[in-house]
């Protein structure tokens, strides 16, 4: 079994590497930054230990849930009184204290909200290297937590980031599937202010650990190899050459679908069940009307379909990824509006100027193999309007 200790550096590694391998989703790489500057600017210079599920430890799923346009500017103490306020209630309603913890899915901050929970609390928990799709999802069934019978979903426990005891505000909820989870789970986000802390899928004695055999495993390690990669290059990579460094970091084939395009067009809102709706016009120049060639991407927090305007097909279906990179800055990004203000200026709604590519990368076997998933993928490709074959199997 590898064990990693991660310091601030990795941290910073691990949320750029999650920026682009999260299919534009799992929050603001821009806030990402912003938080673990803050928590290296707090005198915090430890480290959290990263390892395999050992199959033995209290273990939960630990995660910020909602818009991540609603929780903009999302600060250090934002996320640090989310965790604590939840991993607390958690604890006091299950019975059970927490000794390990694991991502819900791979994204800028989902994949470091275990590790800024791992640091608060002076090494009394560790991080499993893993989490539950191999990219950000939109809901909760997308996920190989779900497609487990023993992996139960409840009790699932929420809360907000109040400062205050007086002002903690707490849910506990108890329903037998993901999706019934998921669709109690929005309306207390929304009550909160559209963002909440979640933890979730417990795995300790009475279901015999569960967890063990239902993530995907090495996710933590798959994108810090990949952040470091990037953060390191002497000259912004080009697209290809970061697509042959994820097929094998991750073992997935992945491929560089559109390179040096701009994105000219952003139309986002945030739905009552606290997600992020939206569509992204790439254009392959930067003022549209002078475009030969545009692909379309539809995205609820992460990307799910991306069109081709020359073709009668899509380009990328989810569960496959669907992956931002930037040869202008180098970086992957998200859907959050402050990531994308650097590639697209909501103001004068126009191109910033800076080159956008797009990656595909094939999804997890462990996630379309999990019972539900691709079925759960095809409701929501359905519910924005394409209904027709998915890459894998139902």
């Amino acid at each position: 079994m590898s064990v990693y200790e991660y310091g601030i550096i990795d941290f910073q590694y691990i949320a750029t590497g999650a920026a682009i391998l999260a299919s534009g989703g799992g929050g603001s790489y821009n806030d990402a930054v912003n938080i673990i500057e803050a928590l290296a600017n707090s005198g915090w210079s430890n480290t959290v230990r990263v390892q395999d599920y050992d199959g033995k430890t209290n273990c939960a799923v630990l995660a910020l849930m909602g818009s991540p346009d609603a929780a903009d500017s999302l600060t250090l103490a934002d996320m640090v009184y989310s965790i604590v306020n939840t991993t607390n209630a958690y604890q006091s309603a299950t019975g059970f204290t927490l000794g390990c913890i694991i991502p819900v899915e791979i994204g800028p901050i989902n994949s470091i909200v275990p590790l800024i929970a791992a640091a608060v609390s002076n090494n009394g928990i560790w991080v499993v290297n893993g989490d539950g799709a191999g990219r950000a999802v939109p809901e909760l069934p997308q996920t190989t937590y779900s497609g487990n019978a023993t992996l139960a979903v409840s009790p699932c426990v929420l809360a907000n980031d109040a400062k205050e005891s007086a002002a903690i505000e707490s849910a506990v909820l108890n329903s037998a599937t993901a999706a019934q989870v998921e669709t109690l789970a929005g309306g207390v986000v929304a009550a909160f202010g559209n963002f909440s802390g979640i933890t979730l899928w417990s795995s300790n004695s009475t279901n015999n650990y569960a967890l063990t055999g239902n993530y995907i495993p090495g996710t933590l390690t798959q994108a810090w190899t990949l952040g470091k990669f990037l953060l390191t290059a002497a000259t912004p990579p080009i697209t290809s050459e970061v697509a042959a460094q994820i097929t094998e970091i991750t073992g997935r084939s992945a491929a560089a679908i559109v390179t040096n395009f701009y994105i000219t067009s952003v139309t986002q809102s945030t739905t009552s069940a606290s997600l992020d709706t939206g569509i992204i016009r790439l254009d392959n120049t930067p003022d549209p009307a002078n475009s030969t060639a545009t692909y379309t991407i539809y995205n609820l927090n992460e990307n799910l379909i991306m069109y081709a305007s020359l073709s009668n097909t899509p380009s990328i279906i989810a569960p496959d990824s669907i992956c931002y990179y930037s040869e202008s800055t180098g970086l992957g990004f998200s859907n959050a509006s402050d990531d994308l203000a650097v590639y697209f200026d909501a103001n004068s709604g126009l191109s910033t100027g800076k080159a956008v590519s797009i990656i595909q990368i094939n999804a997890a076997s462990e996630l379309y193999n999990a019972p539900g998933v691709v079925t759960s993928f095809a409701t929501l490709l359905r519910n924005i309007g394409y209904a027709g074959a998915l890459p894998y199997p139902a």
